[in-house]
């Protein structure tokens, strides 16, 4: 889980992927950002924010697609600009799906990647609910 950016003693730093995964999982699309030629990549671009019923689809496919690769061994990035929130309802959707309940997936990701991490408290509405629930709900409303 990471962003394009990283905040050191630095300042921010830009974050650029080579060859360090055998999949990369972007909800966020910068240019010169990677990964490398010839390394699977799927974009899915959506706001750090409310999500259509199709993006909340795409947040589903992408924690099956991370998941899929964990089980394979291939070391995988799930990633969004910063690496907190929108990449954070992706990891901790698969980590569900891994075996972990939502409690402990949300807990793991904030101790791992900081108290920053999945601050938007929609996105932990979504989780909490089910991503299927809120997928329904969400089209329901539009």
């Amino acid at each position: 889980m990471g962003g394009h950016i990283r905040v050191g003693a630095a300042g921010v730093e830009p974050v650029v992927v080579g060859r360090e995964f055998g999949l990369v999982l972007s909800l966020y699309r910068r240019e010169g950002h990677g990964p490398a030629p010839g390394v699977e990549h799927h974009v899915a671009e959506m706001p750090d924010g409310p999500l259509t019923e199709a993006q909340i689809g795409e947040v589903e496919r992408f924690a099956g697609l991370a998941v899929e690769a964990v089980r394979a061994g291939r070391r995988t990035l799930v990633r969004c600009h910063a690496g907190q929130n929108r990449s954070g309802l992706v990891v901790a959707q698969a980590l569900v799906e891994l075996g972990l309940d939502m409690p402990a997936a949300i807990a793991f990701i904030r101790q791992r990647r900081g108290p920053g991490a999945l601050s938007n408290e929609l996105f932990v509405r979504y989780l909490e609910s089910g991503l299927p629930t809120a997928r329904l709900l969400t089209g329901l409303g539009s």
